[in-house]
């Protein structure tokens, strides 16, 4: 057996850990930052508040304001990120089937309130994105299937 001979002087192997810790300690701060700004804003809760109370008027039951403010923040989240793009459209007719994967996966007439949900979020949070939407799911074949 061999004994490693240290080659660094203890003050290069102090320099080496003050250096690693300042990079720690900034890591920590930018993560605190991102952190904090990730933090429900007065817009994102009025947004909330009027999601919900529109959820509520259709008669579905409602998730707490804290959720819908962690989910669609102030500008919508994953819903309005460009909900006309062939590929959001293409999930969302992907998730209107029988359920089954591969060749037994067939379309389905869903149940007319199947998108009412998404309407009002699209309706409260990207209005601007509305009436592209509402022509969508106009020609979606629908009907009061679910009772």
């Amino acid at each position: 057996m061999s004994t490693q001979v240290e080659t660094q002087t203890g003050r290069e192997r102090s320099t080496i850990y003050i250096v690693g810790g300042v990079v720690l300690v900034i890591l920590v701060i930018i993560g605190l930052i991102a952190f904090s700004s990730a933090k429900s804003t007065q817009q994102a809760e009025q947004k909330a508040d009027q999601f919900i109370a529109a959820l509520q008027a259709e008669g579905a039951r409602t998730p707490t304001r804290d959720q819908v403010v962690r989910v669609l923040g102030d500008d919508g989240g994953a819903t309005c990120d460009n909900p006309n793009e062939a590929l959001n459209r293409g999930i969302l007719l992907s998730l209107l089937s029988n359920g089954a994967a591969g060749p037994g996966m067939r379309p389905v007439i869903a149940d007319s309130r199947v998108v009412k949900g998404q309407l009002l979020i699209i309706k409260i949070y990207c209005p601007d994105e509305l009436q592209d939407f509402q022509e969508f799911v106009d020609d979606l074949k629908t009907d009061d299937v679910a009772g």
